[in-house]
């Protein structure tokens, strides 16, 4: 199914200079007004659009976020810190971008009684006791981000049963593409770097661990359709539902860069979950989502643009969506 028109709303994305943020204000923009609150801590202003209002500040900053909100018609919010080990080291500030901040979205959305989509992640499940994961798995993250996002779409599902508010939680797995960049890029930017300079492909562990990449134009096809839903008040799956191992993801990005790199495995990181995959029936039931670009072809779209990055999210350790730098989340 192609992805809904948006078109003549008052939109505002947090976090919209950001990695998965940026792509949505660019699918947004041509049709409606659209403001983004950054605080460019990680964000880019040239990945944005010039027909935009840009009001820099912090989402933790209520008026600021009062600002940005006001008349809107729907808020994507995706401003997070999303280093799965700075939650670790600094979990009550983490906390407070992460949960307390999100509650402040959810409380100014309130009052403008706008629609909002919740960034959240596939960190809320842990170390998965099925594959592939459903929503109505066990949710035993490990980690702060985990359930600082869990709670977060907790609170969405409860801001619609509690107050009419109509909200959506996306669990993002492993989101790719361009522009994602920095100490948490994923696993696959890493390796198109190495892959690009014929150094060792290096792999944390035996390489049987797998994931579900999603590419980030898919993940902005499900934002979409979570922005237009009747189905709110739910949290719902963002992924391909097909697993890659990592070593089949070295071999991948290997081919596509026509590299002679060497693929090398190093110990395997203490805690690392075994294997992540997504249950996507209920999105493509709900939202009439499915996704649609294979990894092979995402990745050869990346090396073909000269693109060193891969696109989790907000957007992302090894086995929590894209946040570490050769992690596999």
């Amino acid at each position: 199914m192609d992805s809904p028109v948006i078109s003549d709303k008052t939109i505002l994305v947090t976090g919209g200079a950001g990695f998965i943020g940026s792509h949505l204000v660019e699918a947004l923009a041509p049709r409606n007004d659209v403001r983004i609150l950054d605080n460019f801590t990680t964000g880019d202003r040239v990945h944005l659009p010039d027909d935009v209002t840009i009001i820099e500040g912090d989402v933790r900053d209520p008026i600021a976020l009062q600002r940005a909100a006001r008349g809107v018609d729907v808020i994507f919010h995706h401003a997070a810190v999303v280093s799965v080990t700075q939650s670790v080291d600094e979990p009550r500030q983490s906390n407070r971008t992460n949960l307390e901040a999100g509650l402040l979205v959810l409380e100014q959305a309130r009052q403008e009684d706008a629609r909002v989509v919740v960034a959240s992640s596939a960190a809320v499940y842990g170390h998965p006791e099925e594959l592939p994961v459903p929503e109505t798995a066990s949710t035993k993250p490990t980690s702060p981000y985990g359930v600082q996002k869990l709670a977060l779409d907790q609170y969405a599902r409860l801001y619609e049963e509690l107050y009419d508010l109509p909200t959506v939680a996306l669990r993002y797995f492993n989101v790719y593409g361009p522009r994602q960049q920095g100490p948490y890029s994923g696993v696959i930017s890493t390796f198109l770097e190495q892959a690009r300079a014929d150094e060792p492909i290096t792999i944390q562990g035996d390489g049987q661990q797998s994931r579900d990449f999603v590419h980030v134009s898919d993940v902005v096809r499900a934002n979409l359709r979570a922005a237009t839903t009747d189905a709110v008040g739910e949290a719902y799956n963002v992924g391909t539902g097909e697993r890659t191992t990592i070593r089949e993801l070295a071999e991948t990005v290997r081919d596509a860069t026509g590299s002679s790199s060497t693929i090398v495995n190093r110990d395997p990181r203490a805690g690392d979950i075994r294997h992540s995959g997504a249950d996507t029936s209920k999105a493509a039931c709900d939202l009439g989502f499915d996704a649609r670009v294979g990894l092979e072809s995402g990745i050869r779209s990346l090396v073909g643009d000269g693109q060193s990055d891969a696109a989790d999210m907000d957007a992302g350790s090894a086995l929590e969506p894209n946040r570490e730098g050769s992690s596999y989340s």
